[in-house]
């Protein structure tokens, strides 16, 4: 059913909707989540609700099409080495029972009538405080490798030693990483509790605790995180299926977009150093904490379109980025 030139009618939803700006949606969420390792909730939910969907629906359209993207993405990935499924399902655990705990917290605020300002608030927090440490990170990152080099040129040798290193230890051989047990489930205990806490997928979070805490190479992050959001966004999308709250013609047509969108952000992984992913990602979850802020201060329209602008504008970067790397390699080809 038809009702102008790119309308379709969505019959759970109950709504008329376009469907070259679901495309739209999928395709760059598709480029933000094959690139960062996120599953991009925080740009689809307001997406879609800013162009009419309840918000109830956005959610669980959403979950829906996170949850193909994800496969696509994740495919993707494990064909370039990396996936760490072995760490992947270790996360499954230590998650499923963070966000169990998470969601009983928030429902103890929201019987005392705080859940809403002291979520919003922690998001804000964490959002904020995240973006800065990997700001901080990258602007500091030459003169730790320049301690580092000269260290080495002193013929000193260092022995890392581990904090965290309680038995049982486990290597992880496609990371390249032996940590504890302990920590392993720690770490995602507690990004599974944030993400419980704060009602999202947690990608964003797993991704630099992967990262900064783990030691894991950025690549194999975003991989490995991949491979938990599918299985979170299984969860979510079935739930939300239940109570007949997906709309999967929607779905579908953005994960038509995302499907191609993926393959251009796992393929500029390639182009882009680990370094200068995390300078992108670290704006991007700023410019998100700016987008909550705004929320918070009942702009949410502007909100909306603040992440909607940030995610535009991080798809065209990455996509420049990659072009200039393909021209770079193939101008090194032509040389030889």
């Amino acid at each position: 059913m038809l009702n102008g030139l790119f309308d379709i009618y969505l019959p759970v939803a109950g709504i008329h909707f376009n469907v070259l700006i679901l495309l739209a949606i999928g395709f760059s969420v598709g480029i933000l989540g094959g690139f960062f390792g996120v599953g991009g909730a925080w740009v689809v939910t307001p997406a879609l609700n800013i162009f009419g969907f309840p918000m109830a629906y956005a959610i669980g359209t959403d979950l829906a099409h996170i949850f193909g993207k994800s496969i696509v993405a994740t495919k993707k990935h494990g064909k370039m080495g990396n996936v760490d499924v072995k760490m992947g399902l270790l996360s499954i655990v230590g998650s499923v029972i963070g966000v169990e705990i998470g969601a009983i917290n928030v429902m103890w605020l929201t019987e005392k009538g705080l859940a809403g300002p002291v979520v919003r608030y922690s998001y804000m927090a964490l959002l904020f405080g995240l973006g800065a440490y990997m700001l901080y990170d990258y602007f500091t990152k030459e003169r730790r490798l320049a301690k580092h080099a000269a260290v080495k040129e002193a013929g000193v040798e260092t022995v890392r030693k581990g904090r965290w290193d309680i038995p049982p230890m486990i290597y992880f051989p496609v990371s390249g990483v032996r940590a504890s047990l302990w920590l392993i489930l720690g770490v995602f205990f507690v990004t599974g509790w944030l993400s419980g806490f704060l009602g999202v997928g947690g990608g964003f979070i797993r991704m630099p605790a992967l990262i900064y805490l783990i030691h894991c190479r950025t690549a194999i992050a975003i991989g490995t995180d991949l491979f938990s959001v599918v299985f979170t966004g299984a969860y979510g999308c079935l739930t939300y299926a239940l109570k007949g709250r997906v709309e999967i013609i929607a779905a579908l047509i953005m994960l038509c977009g995302a499907a191609v969108g993926a393959q251009i952000g796992v393929a500029a992984i390639k182009y882009i150093h680990g370094y200068g992913i995390r300078l992108l990602f670290a704006i991007m979850i700023v410019l998100a904490g700016l987008s909550v802020t705004l929320k918070q201060l009942n702009y949410t329209t502007l909100a909306a379109w603040v992440v909607m602008g940030a995610a535009l504008s991080m798809c065209i970067v990455i996509i420049a980025l990659m072009v200039r790397g393909l021209r770079q390699e193939r101008a090194l080809k032509a040389g030889h």
